[in-house]
């Protein structure tokens, strides 16, 4: 599996082309805005795009989704049931945080633990993450040991449980349950930021590392 980070919206979310490299074929996860940086990455790195995958339904991270699945003709996949009260919210995001051209969407298929996607001949599993959002999920490739973690976990940080119907224990418990166990040499692509390892942020971050209870 190959992917590029595509920064996007004022926010510099991490959107992620993921392609399979024997198919070509691939997926777009998160797609927050600025959809005409992310089609030119898909042109230019010649991938059929199959799916849109989210992990959770932010604006930042899910504003450019209805224009990205119509314009690609595909199915969007993601993220758990809890946050169908964010994609509602998708107007009232818009208006608050000054996003011009995002607009409500409708999921094909929600996500659970134990679920997973595919593109090509690459399998993703899914991971129920909640606590930065109720329905966050993460997509993890056992293949390449990489997952693509949303705004659950950061380097050197984690994400924020002040938005409605976050909560800070059960994301500690999403992290230290569901990511940290698959591996301290797991490469992960944050929501915002530089990538980092399960590993590194067991070991030096100040808000879930293994010294902090």
């Amino acid at each position: 599996m190959r992917y590029q980070i595509i920064p996007v919206t004022p926010f510099q979310q991490n959107c992620t082309l993921f392609w399979c490299d024997e198919t070509l074929e691939g997926a777009i996860v998160d797609p927050g805005g600025d959809a005409q940086l992310i089609k030119a990455a898909v042109e230019q790195n010649k991938v059929k795009v199959t799916k849109v995958l989210l992990t959770h339904a932010h604006i930042d991270h899910a504003g450019a989704t209805k224009d990205i699945a119509d314009y690609f003709k595909v199915n969007i996949e993601g993220p758990h049931k809890e946050d169908q009260f964010w994609i509602d919210l998708i107007p009232m995001q818009k208006e608050r945080f000054g996003f011009a051209h995002a607009e409500h969407f409708t999921t094909d298929r929600w996500l659970e633990q134990g679920d997973t996607v595919q593109f090509g001949n690459v399998e993703l599993e899914v991971y129920f993450c909640p606590g930065h959002t109720p329905g966050h999920v993460v997509f993890f490739d056992p293949k390449t040991k990489l997952a693509q973690v949303g705004d659950v976990l950061f380097k050197g940080s984690i994400g924020r449980t002040d938005f409605p119907r976050g909560d800070h224990p059960t994301l500690i418990k999403s992290i230290r349950e569901n990511l940290f166990p698959l591996g301290d040499d797991v490469k992960f692509i944050p929501g915002h930021g530089p990538m980092s390892t399960f590993g590194e942020e067991r070991r030096s971050n100040p808000f879930v590392g293994d010294g902090v209870r």
